[in-house]
């Protein structure tokens, strides 16, 4: 277990990562494993069983997802964090120019809120359980009831406090508590499998038994109406992609930066299995219950049940109460916070990018008192699948741009941090390649019938192309530019001649 930090001390906003204050391996573990096995996935979990998945679809999906998102986080993002060692928002700005950065950190931060927003919704279900108070339904999109705002107010100023102190203290943080919430988890698919097994009275002597279960019981396929539909390939894009933002979209070379080794994103592994395999069945098993339970296992009855209303609701702390009592309450609250944790940094190093004046602590302080009110509203929670899918559409653009600026520009005789090399603040290649992918992206869902959980993947090498191609027009205008102010002397005006080599 990784040693408690000292309080405060400074974050490297502005650059690279000293030797000294570099992290092993194991607070990597934790702080993934950590953020990957929380109150989220207890939220995500029955959206699986609403949008009708099947056994084999979810099982082999998720299997599938989840390797690709840790090849993600280690062949695109840990390469480059190890090398540079600067957050994302410093990074990019040597990239794309302060105006541009800003725009983009803008996006970035309340993408962030309101992500870390709907993890402190699922903490404040368990504490609804836990006092009584009305919980949210299906439907609900505003706050219903005093003691629901005081208990997500109460979640947030704790959240917000324990993000504030820094990476260390989130690390340490997870450490504590990521081993408790695994064996919590696995309790509560064990919990739900004997439900199942006591209900169907199956005897569950093989593995075939209980693969039966699953595909008759379990993840029969049928769909509530209203909710997406889910393939396997739904299944395998979302597990790869639920995290888009940070692979895919660099996000994480704020975190990596502090890794001694690029393998080290290799724990990355311990949150997508531990979290978004085991987590997400056994979430998705406990809801299945109350749907097997409520006798809704074919089509027909679904269908009534949706029309009146009658679909149980799939909040977490119910979830957890109903399955391991006081210690699932307790479980939802922690694994909210674990998750919601890392994020609110985030998103503070993304303000705090804007307004570098002002400290990361206080920046940290504002972010989390807005994910507070965005977490006051139950239904960003609620439409979790299709937010985790339009967040990380929006960012995946910039990491293809990194990973092209880094690797491919200085292979083609291009500059790499091109706009440090030429002092600019908005560079045309950075905001002209993301604004039309993302309008590619759009028209594609809206207009071709594509399903944004598939356009994120087509669209990134849309990303990769464009930045190629502006930023060969941008260079080559800037050569002729300087050709152009040769003095009579036949001596060119001075320009800065920074190398990617030098700055890394």
């Amino acid at each position: 277990m990784a040693a408690k930090p000292a309080v405060g001390g400074g974050e490297y906003e502005r650059t690279p990562v000293p030797e000294k204050a570099r992290l092993g391996f194991k607070s990597f573990i934790g702080m993934y494993a950590g953020e990957h096995t929380a109150g989220t996935e207890l939220m995500i979990g029955p959206l699986f069983v609403l949008a009708g998945v099947a056994a084999f679809d979810v099982v082999v999906g998720l299997l599938i997802g989840n390797l690709l998102a840790v090849l993600s986080w280690l062949l695109l993002t840990a390469p480059i964090a190890t090398r540079v060692r600067l957050t994302l928002y410093c990074h990019l700005e040597r990239i794309a120019g302060r105006y541009t950065v800003i725009l983009y950190n803008l996006a970035n931060g309340l993408a962030f809120c309101f992500l870390a927003g709907a993890m402190i919704t699922v903490s404040a279900t368990a504490i609804g359980v836990w006092f009584g108070f009305p919980l949210p339904t299906l439907t609900d999109l505003l706050p219903n009831s005093m003691g629901w705002v005081l208990s997500v107010v109460s979640v947030g100023v704790v959240i917000t406090l324990v993000a504030a102190y820094g990476y260390r203290f989130v690390s340490w943080f997870a450490n504590i508590a990521a081993p408790w919430m695994v064996l919590m988890f696995f309790g509560f698919g064990i919990v739900s499998l004997k439900w199942f097994i006591d209900a169907t009275g199956t005897e569950a002597s093989s593995a075939s038994d209980l693969w039966m279960l699953a595909e008759t019981a379990i993840w029969t396929g049928v769909e509530v109406p209203g909710q997406p539909s889910f393939s396997i390939w739904h299944v395998i894009f979302f597990a790869w992609f639920a995290n888009m933002a940070m692979h895919v979209g660099m996000s994480d070379l704020s975190v990596l930066r502090f890794a001694r080794k690029s393998w080290y994103s290799i724990a990355s592994a311990a949150g997508m299995y531990v979290g978004h395999f085991m987590a997400w069945l056994a979430a998705s098993m406990l809801f299945a219950f109350q749907m097997y339970d409520a006798g809704l296992t074919s089509e027909a009855a679904v269908i009534a049940a949706s029309e009146a209303g009658q679909i149980p609701n799939p909040l977490p702390g119910p979830l957890a109460d109903q399955a391991l009592g006081v210690a699932g309450l307790i479980c939802v609250i922690i694994a909210g916070w674990t998750t919601a944790n890392p994020t609110i940094y985030r998103a503070g190093l993304a303000f705090q990018a804007i307004i570098p004046s002002v400290s990361r602590f206080k920046v940290t302080i504002g972010t989390g008192l807005l994910t507070t009110f965005v977490a006051l509203f139950p239904g960003v929670a609620m439409q979790l699948l299709g937010f985790v899918a339009l967040y990380g559409l929006l960012l995946m653009p910039i990491g293809a741009i990194i990973f092209i600026d880094f690797w491919v520009l200085p292979r083609l005789g291009l500059k790499s941090f091109y706009a440090e090399y030429t002092g600019n603040k908005f560079t045309l290649p950075v905001i002209g390649t993301w604004l039309i992918t993302l309008a590619i992206c759009l028209f594609m869902v809206q207009f071709a019938g594509i399903d944004i959980f598939f356009v994120a993947l087509p669209g990134w090498f849309i990303a990769a192309v464009l930045f190629i191609a502006l930023s060969f027009i941008a260079q080559r205008q800037h050569t002729d530019k300087v050709i152009r102010s040769i003095t009579p002397g036949g001596s060119p005006r001075k320009e800065s001649s920074v190398s990617t080599q030098e700055l890394i």
